[in-house]
């Protein structure tokens, strides 16, 4: 029987290309998103949802979660960067709609999974939970939280590998506004990525994929950065 994976935010970025990547290698993918990536294959299952609605995940997501047969690794993809601004100047509405997508979305679906016997949770995190880089006050704020829902979680699904990783810089829509629209003077890390190295999603697919070959290494629970190992 084919290995499944579950992958949100499928649609594009990086959750487009691990769909992608492990289509290719002969998987079941189930996919959640907004809008249907354009994908004719027979095995990629896709469910159209927008995982901002988290008071309906539960009752719109059970069913197809608990369907999946063979589930092997889940990918809590689906997530927001939110505009960049100073902390003085970022609303609490501002940051509970980051919050929102980044944690408590991925905790809701978290909380399904505790019901099925899924092998590895990989929560895509980022470096900027472990750097605070002025103007990226609600992504930084939601991405540290959710290291430590990993982590938390973790303690209680003690037959489940979690972890959350960091892929690195990665060329999608979020990064573009951030190197083509945000004022460098301003906010120095957006002078940081347009000059520095920085991934197709293709590449970054195959190195988050990476973690998974080599997963036995990590302690459950913990915060991965692929460009470190």
């Amino acid at each position: 029987m084919n290995k499944s994976i579950l992958i949100t935010g499928c649609s594009s970025g990086l959750g487009l290309a691990l769909t992608n990547f492990y289509l290719n290698n002969k998987y079941k993918v189930y996919g959640i998103s907004r809008s249907r990536p354009d994908i004719k294959n027979k095995n990629f299952y896709f469910k159209d949802f927008n995982l901002s609605k988290i008071d309906k995940i539960k009752e719109e997501l059970s069913s197809f979660i608990y369907d999946i047969k063979n589930l092997n690794t889940v990918y809590l993809n689906a997530g927001m960067l939110g505009e960049i601004k100073e902390m003085t100047n970022l609303g609490i509405d501002e940051i509970k709609e980051v919050l929102d997508l980044n944690v408590f979305a991925n905790k809701e679906i978290l909380d399904i999974l505790t019901k099925t016997k899924v092998k590895n949770i990989i929560a895509l995190s980022s470096g900027a939970s472990q750097k605070g880089s002025k103007g990226w006050g609600a992504y930084s704020l939601s991405k540290s939280s959710l290291n430590m829902l990993i982590n938390l979680y973790a303690k209680e699904m003690t037959n489940v590998k979690l972890l959350a990783v960091a892929p690195g810089v990665i060329e999608t829509p979020m990064t573009d506004y951030i190197r083509y629209e945000v004022n460098d003077n301003i906010f120095t890390s957006a002078k940081i990525l347009k000059d520095g190295d920085i991934q197709k999603p293709d590449i970054a697919a195959k190195r988050v994929h990476s973690v998974i070959e080599k997963i036995e290494k990590f302690e459950s629970g913990s915060f991965i950065d692929v460009r470190n190992i």
